[in-house]
């Protein structure tokens, strides 16, 4: 498995809670706002030590509530993530941020019970939230939802994660992903921000779309109308 390394203690990766970070390299988005893409596209990254990492795990395992695996797309390591998380559990609990794309991988770690909990983005529009063509947006889309379903099914607890970017009209989009969510969720509002705080995939875009302002009040309000627990993430 390639990695860009890992955290003991984090207090920003979850909302409320604290976690042991792993960050595993690759992914199948091209998000043009994308802080890691440096691990996105495997770079910087290097062989995951195990044993080294399980022993941090096992030293640190009392002060945190999650072993908490992010990328990149940590299911584009599947196969690895599944014998990993087999010995991770005999810690703690799990925690699986995913894009929810890759749903047999996902489902396969969940037939298991090998994860706790879920964290995932809502890309909207994901046209261009995706940075991909139209086509492949839209069918990664239709994924994400099915993977909204499935974690529903398995009734995993849920991060749902809003990237707000500036000059979208999100909310059909977030209308639509809630109606697949049945399951214990709250929602986590994140403006999109770049440089100096982050050097995102694509400047251009982010200069044109990353700090919103009035988006992030319009969404806080629409989903507290209709009663959706949600939290913001305040960068500067």
């Amino acid at each position: 498995m390639l990695t860009s390394g890992w955290k003991t203690v984090s207090m920003v990766d979850v909302h409320g809670k604290v976690t042991f970070t792993l960050w595993l390299c690759g992914c199948n988005l091209k998000c043009p706002f994308c802080h890691n893409w440096r691990i996105a596209e495997g770079k910087e990254c290097f062989p995951l030590d195990r044993d080294a990492l399980l022993g941090d795990l096992s030293s640190s395992s009392f002060l945190v509530d999650y072993f908490h695996v992010t990328g990149g797309e940590p299911l584009m390591q599947w196969a690895g993530l599944s014998s990993l998380l087999s010995e991770a559990k005999e810690f703690l609990p799990i925690s699986l941020n995913t894009n929810l794309t890759l749903l047999k991988p996902l489902e396969r770690l969940l037939k298991v019970e090998l994860v706790d909990h879920i964290a995932t983005d809502l890309k909207a529009p994901p046209a261009e939230l995706y940075g991909l063509p139209g086509e492949a947006s839209t069918r990664l889309w239709r994924l994400f939802l099915r993977g909204l379903d499935l974690i529903s099914d398995y009734g995993i607890p849920l991060e749902l994660r809003i990237p707000v970017a500036r000059g979208f009209d999100q909310w059909p989009w977030i209308e639509e992903g809630l109606k697949h969510i049945d399951t214990d969720f709250y929602a986590v509002l994140n403006p999109l921000v770049g440089p100096p705080l982050t050097n995102p995939r694509n400047g251009a875009w982010c200069s044109e779309h990353c700090w919103p302002e009035r988006e992030v009040e319009d969404l806080k309000k629409e989903l507290g109308e209709i009663g959706i627990r949600t939290y913001v993430n305040r960068f500067a």
